[in-house]
């Protein structure tokens, strides 16, 4: 590419860039709303232990064993207890009460403990949020396994002196086998690639892609509609520039905007999340071919637009199935076969795997090379298609 070349991609990309000044509103959409949805898209997914969820508490036993659980239970920060007297009915209204959980110690409980015949405690939950569910059901199920703990504890403790006696002429191996059967069995687990287990580190790329895309294909999807609804694309296609150029041009001053917005993004999660960041050149290669592929679609997408309203229309109509089908906030393997091929055709998806293998699986780039690969041909295939496309509006 000669002086010329440069020249010409120059003077476009200062065309552009004036508009971009120019239009207040361009600016205030470019500088208020990506650390604002950073900050929102953020906190929303940001998901830690849960504390404090309102529970209703019914104990309709009243011995002294369900006090002991009751006094356990009431212990834990999962839930704010709201304990009800025993006479109390409706506790499948949940909305009514203003509750997400409602647990029920029912009558005869300890006694059918102490018989070896025991009855399950009711436990109503609030499934219109799947993960919540079983997020709480999981603290209850732990804290009834503590409480059994310390039952079974007090039950031998309980147990006379003869029981003991018998029990020391018993063979060593076999009191082994006992004492065995009597512990909880544990697994010792450790937790690879994301630790702390926070939602936020594995959606941050979701995160950044969401907020790029709606930013960079929406606004790049305006650029030659408004041309042509300004009338002056038909005057910029019969000067001496090239296609090619004019192309050039066009995307610079987005995808420098973009660098600075990514890097804004980047330094706000790393301070306000404390998120950490590994391999920041696999990372600037990512977020540039990224960048590049959706100022590409937002191109072609102006291309075949003839007014800004449509270009509007069309990049709605792209995002909408990217972010529910990319994998940006759950993995794909929960999609069906079918769709997960579809899903393959987004930058999104490749962008959020090659991202989450370098930051978060510290991964060679034998792993993520096919992302790459695929990001690169995405960025082929939009800027040749825009560059056709402007070669029949010339025509």
């Amino acid at each position: 590419m000669n002086r010329g070349s440069f020249s010409a991609i120059a003077s476009v990309a200062y065309k552009e860039f004036l508009h971009i000044y120019r239009d207040r509103r361009v600016l205030i959409l470019l500088l208020i709303l990506p650390p604002v949805f950073t900050l929102v898209f953020g906190h929303a997914f940001e998901a830690g232990e849960m504390t404090n969820v309102p529970a209703m508490l019914i104990n309709r036993d009243g011995t002294p064993r369900a006090e002991r659980f009751v006094d356990l239970i009431l212990k834990r920060k999962t839930f704010s207890w709201r304990t009800q007297p025993s006479t109390f009915t409706g506790e499948e209204d949940l909305l009514g009460h203003g509750v997400q959980a409602a647990l029920v110690i029912p009558q005869g409980w300890s006694d059918r403990l102490t018989n070896g015949d025991p009855i399950p405690l009711r436990l109503y939950l609030d499934g219109s949020d799947t993960n919540t569910a079983d997020l709480l059901e999981g603290s209850v199920q732990k804290t009834l396994g503590d409480f059994q703990l310390n039952e079974r504890q007090v039950t031998i403790d309980a147990l006379p002196e003869n029981v003991f006696d018998m029990a020391k002429k018993l063979p060593v191996q076999v009191r082994k086998q006992f004492v065995s059967m009597m512990e909880p069995w544990k697994t010792e687990g450790k937790i690879l690639y994301n630790p702390k287990t926070r939602f936020i580190d594995y959606v941050l790329p979701g995160v950044i892609g969401l907020i790029l895309q709606l930013i960079t294909v929406t606004l790049m999807a305006c650029t030659l509609a408004r041309e042509r609804e300004a009338g002056t694309l038909y005057q910029l296609m019969v000067t001496s520039l090239r296609r090619r150029e004019i192309v050039l041009g066009k995307i610079l001053p987005y995808l420098a905007i973009s660098v600075v917005l990514i890097v804004g993004i980047i330094l706000l999660t790393s301070w306000h999340f404390q998120v950490r960041f590994h391999d920041p050149a696999a990372l600037s290669v990512i977020c540039l071919l990224f960048l590049l592929c959706s100022l590409g679609m937002g191109l072609l997408i102006s291309a075949v637009s003839r007014t800004q309203t449509q270009a509007i229309q069309f990049s709605v109509f792209f995002l909408l199935p990217v972010f529910v089908l990319s994998g940006a906030f759950a993995p794909l393997a929960q999609l069906p076969k079918a769709i997960r091929y579809i899903s393959e055709l987004f930058p999104l998806t490749h962008f959020c795997r090659a991202f989450r293998l370098v930051n978060l699986y510290r991964a060679a780039p034998q792993y993520y090379a096919e992302d790459l690969v695929m990001l690169t041909v995405g960025v082929l295939i939009t800027f040749l298609g825009a560059v056709i496309l402007l070669k029949r509006i010339e025509q």
